[in-house]
């Protein structure tokens, strides 16, 4: 699964009001250490300047640069078509990749990207960046760390996900189970259950573990009245959205790879005229690094 088929589903979902499941818990102080990185960033910035993010997502950023600086000129573009409502005063676009800007040169006084940039061509993203970026402008990324928390969370979710799907084969055994002649949706929504309590056991209450087969056992009971065929069709949509978040998950340890590789991004970057100003870690409220924040000029 490519990175843009991997997001397309997620944002999406969060375009619906929807939420995902990339995150620890701990996302509220993960978030706070994001936005003071990011205040610190734009504090200097000249009235009314133009900022691009890259990789915008739902504009997160965008929302947070925009209650501190309302005068900033705020855009955001990602690759993902449907993106979730922009935060107001911002504006954002889908379908648009990192590598091919519809943008005139020199457009921007600043360019930033929160968890994107390592998620395209590192090389040709560098590139767009100085294409648009005016002269004496700043770029600003805050990167992934393969031994950061976020990562962590995510391949706990993987194992998890995988020990449901591959391992228990919790949803082929429910198809069967609802068409065997001594089974149908009170037999399937037990084994569901039985299986859910396992996988709390295992990996915890707030796991896929168990979040996949409560999913699916209260899908079987509300679907009875409704045949076989409706609760088929409910089971396959979970079964595929699990697989869309492995995918995510997938793109998200490439991301990390790529991130750690500073010496290529930082080389990226000197080829086209821009020169690293600052790197320094964003920690979590207990000093562990959660990501990396790149400045260039």
């Amino acid at each position: 699964m490519s990175d843009a088929e991997a997001w397309k589903d997620f944002w999406a979902t969060n375009a619906r009001g929807q939420q995902g499941g990339c995150l620890p818990q701990r996302w509220a102080a993960i978030e706070q250490a994001q936005r003071g990185c990011w205040h610190s960033f734009i504090s200097d910035l000249p009235q009314g300047a133009g900022v691009l993010d890259l990789a915008t997502g739902d504009g997160r950023v965008l929302g947070w640069m925009q209650a501190a600086r309302p005068d900033l000129v705020l855009t955001g573009i990602d690759l993902a078509p449907d993106l979730p409502t922009p935060p107001e005063g911002t504006t954002t676009r889908g379908g648009i990749g990192m590598e091919n800007l519809p943008f005139q040169n020199s457009m921007f006084g600043v360019v930033v990207s929160q968890f994107g940039f390592e998620y395209g061509d590192v090389v040709s993203t560098a590139a767009e960046i100085a294409r648009v970026l005016e002269p004496g402008g700043k770029v600003g990324l805050m990167v992934h760390r393969g031994d950061g928390p976020i990562l962590e969370h995510n391949l706990a979710r993987r194992a998890a996900i995988d020990w449901v799907l591959t391992e228990q084969q919790l949803c082929t055994i429910l198809r069967t189970a609802l068409q065997s002649p001594v089974g149908g949706p009170q037999a399937a929504a037990q084994v569901a259950g039985a299986i859910g309590l396992l996988g709390s056991r295992k990996f915890g209450e707030d796991s896929p573990a168990w979040e996949i087969p409560e999913a699916l056992r209260r899908a079987i009971l509300m679907g009875a009245g409704a045949g076989n065929d409706a609760i088929f069709g409910v089971i396959a949509e979970i079964e595929a959205r699990a697989g869309n978040e492995i995918g995510r998950i997938a793109s998200l340890e490439r991301a990390c790879g790529v991130a750690d590789g500073r010496d290529g991004i930082i080389a990226a970057f000197a080829d086209q005229g821009l020169t690293p100003r600052d790197s320094h870690d964003v920690c979590e409220p207990s000093g562990r690094a959660l990501a990396t924040f790149l400045t260039f000029s």
